[in-house]
């Protein structure tokens, strides 16, 4: 199991989305990404699409205005 981190501090949403899919595509199941994202739109969209793909999300306010999106890969 590994664990990446994915950096999308000042990423609008789209752009944070894009990368999240591109970084899942690449782990194996059992890994672990972390998103961080600043936008708020991310913060909704990113766990969203992780989920409706089947896998484990936790959010996780770092501080104001910045979050970590855990995301364990349950499946290829």
């Amino acid at each position: 199991m590994k664990e990446v981190v994915l950096d999308c501090i000042g990423d609008d949403c789209r752009l944070s989305v894009k990368k999240t899919e591109s970084a899942l595509q690449e782990l194996e199941a059992g890994d672990n990404l972390i998103v961080q994202i600043t936008d708020f739109c991310a913060g909704v969209q990113v766990p969203s699409l992780a989920r409706r793909s089947g896998h484990n999300v936790e959010i996780i306010q770092v501080e104001d205005g910045e979050w970590e999106v855990i995301i364990e890969k349950t499946k290829q």
